[in-house]
């Protein structure tokens, strides 16, 4: 193809057709594969608790040096969570976040 400007649009429509195609087929390919499983820790983050975890405590706040938010999650034991409150309320701006899940169980295989 002689580089004039037709032949460039040409190219470049090949090329987005090229594009389409691989990220066809890569959603195809992700769709065949097992979910990831869920990395949360089987028991409290506490240190010296072993008890199994409950609940995870998710808290978003301004970082002190304002270089932007932090997000903290954690997987907690019941007693634990009942300690958890905001701590970082000098932080709290409008995107501010403090809440706990409940982790839901899994049956065992």
């Amino acid at each position: 193809m002689p580089d004039t400007k037709r032949g460039r649009e040409e190219q470049a429509q090949h090329e987005e057709k090229r594009q389409q195609r691989r990220e066809l087929d890569e959603e195809r390919e992700r769709g065949e594969e097992a979910e990831p499983p869920d990395e949360r820790p089987a028991t409290c983050h506490r240190r010296g608790c072993n008890e199994p975890a409950q609940f995870v405590v998710t808290e978003r706040y301004q970082e002190e040096t304002g270089h932007g938010a932090v997000t903290v999650e954690v997987s907690l034991c019941r007693a634990h969570t009942d300690e958890e409150s905001p701590t970082n309320l000098d932080g709290a701006y409008d995107d501010y976040v403090f809440h706990v899940e409940p982790i839901p169980e899994t049956p065992e295989a």
